[in-house]
């Protein structure tokens, strides 16, 4: 049959061809239709012209065996992708029969041929999109591996015996995939990068018996030498076993102990690169998951690891440098803008981030472009511009291979391939192939030089930080180098050059490795020349180099700030401003890496957003993991009050919300601190019943806030004062677990649990320092109490002082029925009746003697808390206005907080008027705002005599008045 007389769709497809291409393809279509005529299909059909011009490795194939077209070329096969189980299924039936090696090798390639075949023409054909045809090329890889390494055990097992361990069991390796197989996306004439693994030592139990290291390497090579050895066949994978420990010269097959070790004590910055991809492709699966768990630490690094921006640079510079050295600019994956960029860009962020961010542990880079852009790790644009860039030059590397199936990503040199890759990428010419090429080359290599090019390489034009460079160098003598100091700001330039001395020379420097000295060195001269833009350069030099001096011996943090020239200005912009947050961060150094978006940095979350952040680090962390579910709670609260610091110093929020945002963080943590201490003590002991009116019911447990927390006012150093109560009433009260206990005993061990969980020093601190003397009885009452108990107390027992506390409470975690509950008794215990001026006796009573205790004594100083005229005493009046007013207007119940309080109080002929509530309310806030900023000063609550004066005589004059009586002047005092 001529071409003449093909089915049109044929006919039609091959006219279609480019005039160069049809003539090697006519020949071949000519003897297939008059040897075996057009396939039935007419999708196919139409097809084939395009398939055979542009991959003759296709054409080959269908010519030198015939037989296997029709089943190719069904409709079946060309439609659908095959799954993993597919290929073992159809590789077994193929091998089944293969006696020795050759006949091995050979049923090998005959099916690899032909399956490849068939992927490459669902591939060309537009069948298959490029995710589909990525997964088949590896499925069909690692069915090759796992099924001929089944074959090849059971015939070594045979001659050899079964390797087995000390307790007798059977063993079986694991075969590690590295790379794009590891990743599931297997180019179509790519190496395969393994690694072999054995689970222990031991012996085989046959007659003679062998090692099982023997044994395992023996097994390796034979698997080798079926996927890789060159027959008149052909070869089916070549193997590549280099990226195991010791490369060429280590054993074939470790142990999974000696791989632990070697990647613990031995393992270099690019294996860890390499491992991002590792995945198990054949063999034993479910030990190799295991060893690959106990890898994971080795190539995600618990902490953020930006050190990984510099050992990716120095792996692409050395790619750079072969690519330049072999004349491989037209290489796609490895030349500028190519498929290795991408990779670069996507494993970087993985390696520093995938420690703390699990999901960014997986082995597709599709996928992890997707999670990079969810975690606000690259824009949304980037994600786009990177996937299709990566989805084209993927394509393109395909079909350069499918072309000859040959191992290339060189572009070709001769014009009838060109038009070959054209025709298959779509394009009508080579040429416009390659300016859309070159379009998407351009555009991931400007993304690449985003993240990679190294600060200090943009910005060398820049001269202040050569001449910076030059202090830390020493390369000046003193005098010029404090006469450069003085005209960059410094008042004490001596005193500057030599604390930059005694970094650069003393124990931190010197204990650096080589690696860790060249980042503290290309650092310094950036962080030296933002200190001297800073106000009051001196004290930020002093505050940034106590810090570095504290952090240095990790130096991924010294990376980080270099890598990050906004990280570095935002660190140098807070420890001017605050030194608080200098001691901080040098506390917490992971808390640098909040400082690498402004965006987040300054603008704190409220509650829900917050809880929603909690909770997804929560997620992260196996509930039976205590002390990292610590870690993250500590990190969580730190991260947070650094945020609505930085905020605060840079009045981006009104000073009189930074108490709300601290109390929301609080709240969140004590909620999540309940829910976690309740897993493990219900986890040990079951859950908390009674018998109520003949029913089984679980028991609650509530957290009731008093004093800063209660009131919605937290400071930055604040403690939570904290009452636990519970729900314990009824009959058989006790938990319903195995090991049960009394429910006395449950809550008490929960509260014990709080505390620890809330107040114990870690690694990362503590969350807050908890006070809990204001519980029924103080610290000789019971830790957690039940409702009732805690009701007989404040009915009967309580002082009055502990009502005034009361005025501030309110339940801040747990049980909402029983929340609820205590709300309804502090309404009843803060509504009852009082006589007024023995209330008022009582009141002015506790606070003269707060005050012997606690004020400053000093005629020339202020305390701000405690002397008179301070925020003491307008609590003080608050909460005598509303214990005895509550029973008359029990609106004065609504709110917890002082301001709002004295809103309330100068109402309907009130305990103050409107003016006077608005004095208090000024003066309140003018004190509270001076309390937050000496705290970030790490100064007292002390100002001197003058400071608010004005202020703090109209809170005395008002004292006077409401409480019935002048305070006893003090030295120097007006009243």
């Amino acid at each position: 049959m001529s071409m003449d007389n093909a089915p049109k769709p044929l006919r039609d497809a091959f006219d279609a061809l480019p005039e160069a291409l049809r003539d090697g393809v006519a020949e071949p279509l000519e003897t297939l239709l008059a040897e075996r005529g057009a396939p039935d299909d007419a999708r196919v059909q139409a097809s084939l012209p395009l398939v055979w011009a542009t991959s003759p490795f296709v054409a080959r194939v269908c010519i030198q065996r015939p037989e296997t077209l029709a089943a190719l070329t069904a409709p079946a096969p060309l439609a659908e992708a095959r799954t993993l189980d597919t290929y073992r299924e159809r590789l077994d039936g193929a091998i089944a029969d293969a006696d020795g090696a050759e006949a091995l090798q050979r049923a090998l390639r005959r099916f690899r041929d032909v399956e490849m075949a068939r992927i490459a023409w669902r591939d060309l054909a537009g069948i298959a999109p490029l995710e589909e045809t990525l997964g088949e090329l590896s499925g069909l890889a690692e069915a090759c591996i796992d099924r001929t390494l089944a074959h090849l055990y059971e015939r070594r097992c045979a001659l050899w015996g079964v390797p087995r361990n000390a307790d007798g069991e059977a063993l079986r390796m694991s075969v590690i995939g590295m790379g794009k197989l590891g990743g599931g996306e297997l180019n179509f004439s790519s190496d395969i990068d393994l690694i072999f693994a054995f689970p222990e030592a031991g012996e085989t139990d046959g007659r003679r018996p062998r090692a099982n290291e023997e044994f395992f390497n023996r097994l390796g090579q034979e698997l080798i030498a079926a996927l890789d050895r060159q027959t008149p066949d052909g070869q089916a994978f070549r193997v590549d076993m280099r990226l195991r420990p010791f490369g060429s010269s280590g054993p074939l097959a470790s142990s999974f102990n000696a791989l632990e070790l070697y990647y613990q004590n031995q393992g270099r910055e690019w294996e860890r690169y390499a491992m991002i991809k590792a995945r198990i492709v054949g063999g034993d699966y479910e030990r190799g998951a295991t060893l690959l768990a106990a890898l994971r630490p080795f190539v995600y690094r618990r902490y953020l690891d930006y050190g990984a921006f510099e050992n990716l640079r120095e792996m692409k510079a050395l790619v750079d440098r072969e690519v330049r050295r072999r004349g491989m600019a037209d290489n796609i994956k490895l030349g500028r803008g190519g498929i290795r960029e991408i990779e670069f860009i996507v494993q970087a962020f993985q390696l520093i981030r995938g420690g703390q961010e699990p999901a960014l542990q997986g082995r597709s880079l599709l996928e992890m472009l997707s999670r990079l852009a969810e975690h606000d790790q690259i824009p949304a644009h980037t994600r786009d511009e990177l996937a299709e860039g990566y989805a084209f030059l993927r394509r393109s590397e395909n079909r350069l291979q499918a072309m000859y199936d040959s191992q290339t990503h060189q572009l070709p040199d001769d014009p009838l391939d060109g038009a070959r890759l054209a025709l298959a990428m779509g394009y009508p010419d080579y040429d416009t192939f390659t300016a859309a090429l070159e379009g998407w080359r351009a555009r991931v290599q400007a993304h690449f030089d985003q993240v990679f090019v190294a600060p200090q390489e943009a910005g060398e034009a820049d001269a202040g930080a050569s001449d910076f460079g030059d202090v830390w160098n020493a390369t000046l003598d003193d005098d010029e180098t404090d006469e450069f100091l003085h005209d960059a700001g410094f008042a004490h330039p001596s005193r500057g050059r030599e604390r930059i001395a005694a970094l650069r020379e003393g124990h931190t420097a010197r204990s650096l490795s080589a690696r860790g000295r060249g980042r503290l060195d290309r650092l310094m001269p950036m962080l030296l020349q933002a200190v001297s833009g800073q106000p009051g350069p001196d004290a930020t030099l002093e505050r940034v180099l106590s810090l570095l001096e504290t952090v240095a011996r990790r130096t991924v943090y010294l990376a980080l700030l270099s890598e990050n020239p906004m990280a570095l200005s935002q660190l140098v912009q807070l420890c001017s401003a605050s030194p608080w947050i200098a001691r901080l961060l040098a506390r917490h150094p992971v808390l640098l890496d909040e400082l690498l978006d402004p965006r987040t940095l300054y603008t704190p979350l409220r509650r829900e957003a917050l809880a929603g952040e909690l909770a997804a680090r929560m997620a992260r962390v196996d509930d039976d993991d205590l002390e990292r579910q610590m870690e993250e709670l500590r990190h969580f609260r730190q991260a947070n009050v650094l945020r609505v610091a930085a905020a605060d110093l840079a009045e981006a929020i009104p000073i009189m919300v930074v108490s709300d945002y601290l109390t929301d963080i609080a709240e969140v943590v004590v909620e999540e601190v309940l829910r976690v201490a309740w897993y493990h003590v219900s986890r040990r002991f079951g859950e908390p019943t009674g018998l109520v009116d003949g029913e089984h019911v679980r028991q609650g447990f509530a957290v009731l806030a008093y004093g800063k927390l209660g009131g919605i006012e937290l400071g930055y150093g604040s403690d939570l004062d904290l009452v636990f109560v519970n729900d314990a009433r009824g009959e058989a009260l006790h938990t319903d677990g195995e090991k049960s206990v009394e429910n006395a005993v449950f809550f008490a061990r929960l509260a014990q649990r709080i505390i620890h969980i809330l107040a114990t020093t870690t690694p990362g601190g503590i969350l807050y320092e908890v006070d809990t003397r204001l519980r029924p009885s103080g610290k000789s009452g019971l830790l957690a109490t039940s409702l009732d108990a805690f009701a007989t107390y404040q009915r009967d027992n309580a002082w009055t002082w502990e009502h005034q506390a009361l005025v501030r409470a309110r339940v801040v975690a747990g049980d909402t029925d029983l929340g609820e509950r205590i709300e309804a008794l502090r309404r009843e215990i803060l509504t009852r009746p009082r006589d007024p001026e023995a209330l008022r006796g009582e009141v002015a009573a506790m606070r003269e003697r707060m005050r012997r205790a606690k004020a400053s004594g000093d005629e020339d100083v202020f305390d701000l808390k405690n002397d008179r005229g301070g925020i003491a005493d307008i609590e003080f009046m608050v909460q005598y206005g509303v214990l005895a007013g509550a029973h008359d207007n029990p609106g004065l119940l609504r709110f917890t907080d002082n301001i709002r309080l004295l809103g309330e109080l100068s109402r309907d002929d009130g305990l103050v008027g409107e003016d006077d509530a608005e004095t208090l309310a000024e003066a309140y806030r003018v004190f509270r705002a001076e309390i937050h900023r000496l705290t970030l000063q790490e100064l007292p609550a002390r100002v001197p005599a003058e400071r608010f004066r004005t202020q703090r005589e109209a809170v005395t004059a008002l004292w006077s008045r409401i409480m019935g009586a002048a305070h006893t002047p003090e030295p120097g005092e007006t009243t």
